[in-house]
């Protein structure tokens, strides 16, 4: 019979929002005879479920061979608990990914993309996009038969305006660009919202840990939104995802990621210009759509999520029409 462990430890948990809770004596099954700190926390975690955990302090852990007892993958637990935070009690989150109602063939749509306007400011320093015309309805009167008219536009912008998708060309040189990334990875995929903590800024393993990723858009909802077009956009103090936690996000097997903020990556002088959390996800292959907007209308999971733009080889970003689907 093939060897299986528990884990068995004391764990102190505190919450963004406040509060905390305490186990004694807790048994988790571990998918083998060793584990780290951290990562006995996440599985914790996971196992109940918990939102908003800003920190797992683990103690007094041994590790006990005894067979799996079955659950939430690996996640079988014993022991005894108390809490002090609404958090650790209604801090959980479904996983079946069909919390949205489902109606005979009614939809509803949400946009979650910032509108693209002449002069409009995405990233603060960079160019803005100028809308022109290069056939005005005038001059095209001199084309058509008496009462036909038509305009056509021209914009000139850089790739990065609005809100755009990164694809891996955008950070490796060769990978896959707007027209290498295949549409089941861009449109219409099954998709959760990661609520972020007011006052967070870096999400990380912890804070993802509850959720069920795979094969889904994860869309980050920070608020950060509520600054775009202000010099505010752009503080250090932007929310961001961490290298862990795009890390845990590519070990779940998450299709997209998404965030409502000025980038996916610490923009703050203390980052020293790195970019771990595009590197890793890029690097696997899963697209990032930055600066979305409208997260706060979006129910936790149920809905579908579609960010595609034009087919355009030798490019890696380019504004998307981002927006969910949710079932009526």
């Amino acid at each position: 019979m093939t060897q299986q462990w528990r884990a068995q430890f004391d764990a102190e948990v505190s919450f963004a929002n406040g509060g905390g809770l305490q186990t004694d004596g807790f048994r988790l099954d571990i998918p083998g005879r060793t584990i780290t700190d951290d990562e006995l926390a996440a599985l914790f975690v996971r196992h109940l479920g918990l939102l908003m955990v800003a920190d797992v302090r683990i103690s007094n852990k041994t590790i006990i061979e005894e067979p799996h007892k079955g659950g939430r993958g690996l996640d079988t637990s014993a022991g005894t608990a108390a809490a002090t935070s609404p958090a650790a009690e209604a801090g959980a989150v479904g996983t079946d990914g069909a919390t949205g109602p489902h109606g005979a063939g009614g939809r509803r749509l949400v946009e979650l993309s910032h509108v693209i306007a002449d002069g409009m400011t995405t990233l603060p320093g960079w160019p803005a996009p100028r809308i022109t015309e290069w056939l005005t309805r005038e001059a095209s009167r001199a084309n058509y038969a008496p009462g036909t008219e038509f305009q056509v536009a021209r914009i000139d912008m850089i790739a990065n305006t609005g809100t755009y998708l990164d694809t891996p060309a955008h950070r490796y040189a060769e990978g896959a660009d707007l027209a290498g990334t295949p549409l089941d990875r861009l449109a219409d995929l099954p998709a959760i919202v990661v609520r972020v903590p007011a006052g967070t800024r870096a999400v990380d393993r912890l804070l993802l840990a509850p959720y069920d990723v795979a094969g889904r858009a994860v869309l980050l909802h920070t608020g950060w939104s509520a600054h775009f077009g202000t010099d505010r956009y752009g503080a250090p103090e932007a929310p961001h995802l961490t290298e862990d936690g795009a890390r845990a996000l590519v070990e779940s097997g998450a299709a997209l990621v998404g965030i409502d903020s000025i980038n996916i990556d610490d923009m703050s002088a203390a980052a020293a210009g790195e970019r771990p959390a595009h590197s890793t996800l890029l690097a696997a292959g899963v697209p990032i759509v930055e600066h979305l907007t409208g997260l706060d209308a979006l129910p936790p999971e149920g809905f579908r999520f579609t960010a595609a733009p034009p087919l355009v080889a030798g490019m890696g970003t380019f504004p998307v029409r981002a927006f969910a689907t949710i079932p009526a």
